[in-house]
């Protein structure tokens, strides 16, 4: 049977669209008490952008620190916060930042209105009930998390996304604008992740001429942007977010993402410098690709953290192969449905051993 693939419902995009976010709301806001929940990086504070935020009445602006990845403890903590503000549900929730805001937007309209702690969704397809109306403003690019059906969290045992139909965004704001100002660190190591989402979804057995139209639009606008210095990098840099984000979408992502989660649980790294950490040995899988992010690290004098693994005990490494092997469509969608022929224990560890 084929997928039914749910969609964003709405995106708006183009410089300044951010302005458009208040009509847009006005028309989920209810009359009396309701209110609205804004989920916004705490970087954002004690700039600008906090005063262009909508927030009106007895509206919430959470701003959530980012320091580390999402968790499962924090989507509970925000969640309970949002309940005790009343009695009635938010008319919406809104994630402004990268794609761990964005992921812990997504996560608290679901727990609104599903019981228990987030922990217990982490899987695929295990929520049962519609999630609040929620809207996500990206001001990085590259994780996809604006058109994602997971958010990723880490959680008491494991790293793994809520994947759910109802997880998806109703409304997406892209703004380039939004994105000027990144740190190159931080703009790059979120941009790899959706050149490394285009390279694990064109080279693995899911591919489809679905995943693969929008793959392959992606990789050539991370192109432009990483080996060449277009004016509007930030525009094409979104919509290579955004259409990388569709192409795993019908697809898979593969070895780089799979490693990369045992990373973040272990040793805490970010999404986006943990898959470029994991890239960077997996010659072996994608040869040509690995050699162009190489020269894409030359051009924008990036220096990736080296011997990470080493002072990782026997513990922290079988966690990590724990977490990694969790992950079976990854997998197969890398290496084939005999993917444990090839990806053992002790493969994964000498991986890891090099990072």
């Amino acid at each position: 049977m084929f997928r039914n693939f749910k969609m964003v419902s709405q995106v708006v995009f183009g410089r300044g669209c951010f302005n458009q976010l208040s009509d847009i709301l006005s028309v989920q806001r209810k009359k009396g008490a309701s209110f609205a929940v804004f989920i916004v990086d705490h970087i954002f504070e004690n700039r600008p952008l906090r005063d262009r935020i909508p927030a009106e009445g007895r509206d919430m602006v959470i701003w959530a620190d980012t320091t580390d990845e999402p968790k499962t403890t924090e989507v509970d903590r925000l969640t309970a916060m949002v309940r005790a503000q009343a009695n009635s549900l938010p008319d919406a929730v809104v994630g402004i930042g990268g794609g761990s805001v964005m992921d812990l937007a997504k996560a608290v309209s679901l727990m609104l209105t599903n019981p228990g702690s987030a922990a217990d969704y982490q899987g695929w397809d295990l929520i049962k009930n519609p999630a609040v109306y929620h809207a996500g403003i990206p001001t990085l690019s590259g994780t996809g998390a604006e058109v994602s059906r997971t958010t990723v969290l880490t959680g008491p045992v494991k790293k793994l996304g809520i994947n759910s139909d109802h997880t998806v965004f109703d409304q997406i704001v892209l703004d380039p604008d939004l994105l000027e100002g990144v740190p190159t660190d931080q703009w790059f190591y979120t941009g790899m992740d959706c050149y490394i989402h285009c390279v694990e979804s064109l080279k693995g057995t899911y591919l489809n001429a679905f995943s693969q139209a929008y793959g392959e639009k992606a990789m050539a606008l991370c192109r432009e942007v990483f080996l060449g210095d277009p004016p509007d990098r930030e525009d094409k840099l979104m919509m290579a977010s955004y259409c990388g984000g569709m192409s795993i979408a019908y697809s898979q992502v593969g070895v780089c993402h799979a490693l990369s989660y045992g990373l973040s649980f272990v040793l805490g790294l970010h999404h986006g410098i943990g898959n470029c950490v994991a890239f960077d040995v997996l010659e072996e899988f994608y040869p040509d690709e690995v050699n162009e992010f190489r020269r894409m690290m030359e051009k924008h004098d990036v220096r990736l953290p080296r011997n990470l693994v080493q002072g990782v005990d026997d513990k922290g490494l079988e966690k990590m192969v724990d977490v990694a092997l969790v992950l079976e469509p990854l997998w197969e969608n890398a290496l084939g449905k005999n993917w444990k022929t090839i990806m053992t224990r002790d493969k994964i560890r000498q991986l890891y051993r090099r990072m």
